[in-house]
């Protein structure tokens, strides 16, 4: 395969991966919001003084899509997309497209489940307001699966961009 081809198909593939994490994790994000704003709003109709605290369950689902952005970022920067000096082989594009889809799969179904999970402390903050504190518990604990999602993908990310690894995988 030409040299330049070769450059470009990683490229792709990075970008590709990217995309996915970015893409998948806002689509996550919406889907989640959309959940718990259904039961915000039915809440509201009937108690409109719990805004402040049905904001912060309401905005919970919305993380994975900024997980999914801090992912692609680190994809464009560690490999140079943005700025176009660096090379990507194809072996690294390819392992960086997977981890994208990876990172973006978790992210997605993390955020519908966070979104179901905070529409179920919606409804129990609408029957006791000073349960809000432990209704929180409730998504949080589905946002520790998007935080390891995230994190994983920043090792992965790390270790695939580093120049011993880049140099192994360029012989």
């Amino acid at each position: 395969m030409d040299h330049q081809l070769a450059i470009e198909l990683g490229r792709g593939m990075a970008m590709a991966g990217a995309g996915l994490a970015v893409g998948l994790g806002c689509a996550g994000s919406a889907k989640g919001i959309g959940i718990a704003s259904q039961a915000v709003g039915g809440v509201l109709s009937e108690k409109p003084d719990l805004f402040g605290r049905l904001l912060v369950l309401l905005a919970l689902p919305g993380t994975q899509g900024f997980y999914g952005f801090i992912t692609a970022i680190l994809i464009f920067v560690n490999t140079g997309l943005i700025t176009g000096a660096l090379n990507v082989t194809p072996g690294t594009g390819l392992a960086l497209m997977i981890l994208g889809l990876g990172v973006g799969i978790a992210l997605f179904f993390s955020a519908n489940w966070q979104g179901e999970a905070s529409a179920s402390s919606i409804g129990l903050v609408a029957r006791r307001p000073e349960a809000f504190g432990r209704s929180i518990i409730l998504p949080a604990m589905v946002e520790t699966y998007a935080v390891v999602a995230l994190l994983v993908g920043i090792l992965a990310i790390n270790w695939l961009t580093s120049d011993a690894v880049t140099a192994f995988l360029r012989q």
